[in-house]
């Protein structure tokens, strides 16, 4: 199950599109089961708080992952994490990559999911094999013309 949030002041009407990339995304990496994630989204804000408060990085980014990968008491449920996506920054990604913000909001979710399942990109080896996965779950999804930018 994914959960999404919004913010007051964010709104984002292609929710299936960010449910499927979460789909997609699992598929790609062979995680089989239920499952919970919460994807919120958010604004520079709040991600720049989160990013200084947790990651030590005083800057805002687009996007911010929480793994937990515990089980929900409710639910019985695996719960993989969060996700933190800053729209307005998503918005200038697409706007200065050319694309759609449907696609650069996929683009994250996607980065983000990796995250959650323990994918990093610290150094050349771990990013070679998160930007190859992000690309095959990117085609995937259709989204081919979309370059997974180097950060």
């Amino acid at each position: 199950m994914i959960f999404i949030e919004q913010a007051k002041n964010i709104s984002f009407p292609e929710i299936a599109l960010l449910e499927q990339a979460v789909q997609a995304a699992l598929a790609q990496q062979g995680f089989s089961g239920d499952y919970e994630i919460t994807l919120v989204l958010t604004d520079d804000a709040q991600l720049h708080k989160l990013n200084r408060d947790y990651l030590g990085m005083d800057s805002p980014t687009d996007v911010l992952s929480f793994p937990s990968d515990e089980t929900d008491p409710e639910t019985g449920l695996r719960y993989l994490g969060d996700i933190l996506l800053s729209l307005p920054r998503a918005a200038l990604q697409a706007e200065q990559a050319g694309h759609s913000l449907e696609a650069e909001s996929q683009l994250l979710v996607v980065h983000g999911v990796l995250h959650l399942l323990g994918h990093d990109h610290a150094d050349t080896d771990e990013k070679t094999v998160m930007w190859a996965a992000q690309a095959e779950i990117l085609e995937t999804l259709g989204l081919t013309h979309i370059q997974v930018r180097d950060d």
